[in-house]
C-alpha cells in the first residue's frame, strides 16, 4: 500500500502536461483549426495561410490558397485529409468560403459577403454536406448561412436580433458550434448564448454572467459534452491576464452559471477531451485544465495560443503546438 505522500505525488506526476511546440513552417498568425483524427488536422490564418498534417503532426505542410493573399482565414473544418472549408474574416467581400477536396491542390471559391459592412465569424458542420456560417449583424440581425450540398450552395436565413453594438468575435472558430444532427449554438461579446434546434432556422437566447463591459469583453468560445452539459469562455482580450467573470458553465443548455473558479485570465477557445475526462481551454495569457466540468481550473502552460482542437493549439507568429502528459 502506498502513503499518502506517494499517492499524491503519483496522481502529480499523472496529469503533468503541457503544449508541446511544432514546427509549423509558416509565422501567420493562426487561429483555425480541425482535427479529424489522431494523424490528420488542418489549420489557418492570416496570409491567406493554411497548414496540413497527415502524421499526428510529426510534419506539417503550410501553403497559401492562390489569390488569397490578403485574406485572414480565421476558421477552418475538415472531413478528411482531402476535403476541407476554409473562412475568412474581414469587411464586405473579404469574409469568404472556399472549399477543397484534393488536399488543397486546388480551391473553389464558394460563396462571398455580400454585405459591404458585413463580417463573418465562423462556419461548422453536421456532416459533409449540411454546414452553417455566422456573421455581424446586418440591418440588427446575425447573418446566418445554412448549406445542404456541402456549400456548393449557401442560403441566408434570417438570423436573431441583435443588442446594440453586439456582435461575435472571429477569434477562434469556436463562437459557433454544431452539434447532434440540427442543434447550433453561437456565442457573442453580449454574453449571450443563442442555440437552434433546426440548423438555425429559429433562434432562442440565453444571458450568461460572463463579462461584457467593453468592446474587447464577452463570450469567445464554447463547447458541450453531450446534449447539455457546456462552457462558454471569454473575458477581455484587451487585457488578457485579468480572470474576472471569463467563464460561465450549464448542465440544462438553458441556464448558464459562474462557477466558484475560473481560468487565470481571458480564454479564447474551450474543449471537452474524452479521453482526459477534462475540459480544456487556451488564450493568449496561458492553458487551463479542468476535471471536474469547469468547477476548478489548473493552468498548466503560459504560452499563448488562439485555438484547441485536442490535441492540438494554434496561435500568433505561426505558433503550432501538440499536448503531451
Amino acid at each position: 500500500m502506498r502513503s499518502s505522500s506517494a499517492l499524491v505525488l503519483f496522481a502529480a506526476a499523472a496529469w503533468a502536461q503541457s503544449w508541446t511546440p511544432q514546427v509549423s513552417h509558416t509565422t501567420a498568425s493562426l487561429r483555425g483549426l480541425s482535427t479529424v483524427n489522431d494523424r490528420v488536422a488542418w489549420a489557418s490564418g492570416t496570409g491567406g495561410t493554411y497548414l496540413v498534417t497527415t502524421d499526428g503532426g510529426a510534419t506539417w505542410t503550410a501553403a497559401k490558397v492562390p489569390d488569397a493573399e490578403k485574406l485572414d482565414f480565421r476558421d477552418v473544418h475538415a472531413v478528411d485529409e482531402h476535403t476541407a472549408w476554409l473562412m475568412s474574416a474581414g469587411t464586405g467581400d473579404l469574409s469568404r468560403i472556399y472549399r477543397t477536396s484534393d488536399g488543397g491542390a486546388h480551391w473553389t471559391l464558394q460563396f462571398v459577403n455580400p454585405d459591404p459592412t458585413g463580417f463573418f465569424d465562423a462556419i461548422a458542420f453536421w456532416d459533409a454536406q449540411h454546414g452553417i456560417a455566422i456573421g455581424d449583424p446586418v440591418r440588427g440581425h446575425f447573418v446566418i448561412l445554412e448549406t445542404a450540398d456541402g456549400g456548393a450552395h449557401w442560403v441566408k436565413r434570417v438570423g436573431p436580433e441583435a443588442v446594440a453594438g453586439e456582435g461575435a468575435f472571429a477569434a477562434s472558430g469556436t463562437c459557433l458550434i454544431a452539434t447532434g444532427y440540427r442543434d447550433a449554438w453561437f456565442v457573442t461579446g453580449g454574453a449571450r448564448v443563442f442555440h437552434s434546434t433546426n440548423r438555425g432556422t429559429t433562434w432562442t437566447a440565453a444571458q450568461t454572467p460572463i463579462r461584457h463591459d467593453s468592446a474587447s469583453a464577452g463570450i469567445f468560445s464554447l463547447a458541450f459534452f453531450g446534449p447539455s452539459r457546456g462552457i462558454a469562455v471569454g473575458g477581455d482580450y484587451a487585457n488578457p491576464k485579468e480572470d474576472a467573470h471569463n467563464i460561465a458553465v450549464t448542465s440544462d443548455g438553458r441556464t448558464w452559471t459562474e462557477p466558484a473558479s475560473r481560468p487565470a485570465g481571458f480564454r479564447s477557445a474551450v474543449q471537452y477531451v474524452p479521453s482526459l475526462h477534462a475540459w480544456v481551454v487556451v488564450g493568449t495569457s496561458g492553458s487551463d485544465i479542468s476535471t471536474d466540468d469547469g468547477q476548478t481550473w489548473k493552468r498548466f502552460d503560459e504560452a499563448a495560443y488562439n485555438a484547441v482542437a485536442f490535441p492540438f493549439a494554434v496561435g500568433p507568429k505561426g505558433a503550432i503546438a501538440k499536448f503531451t502528459r
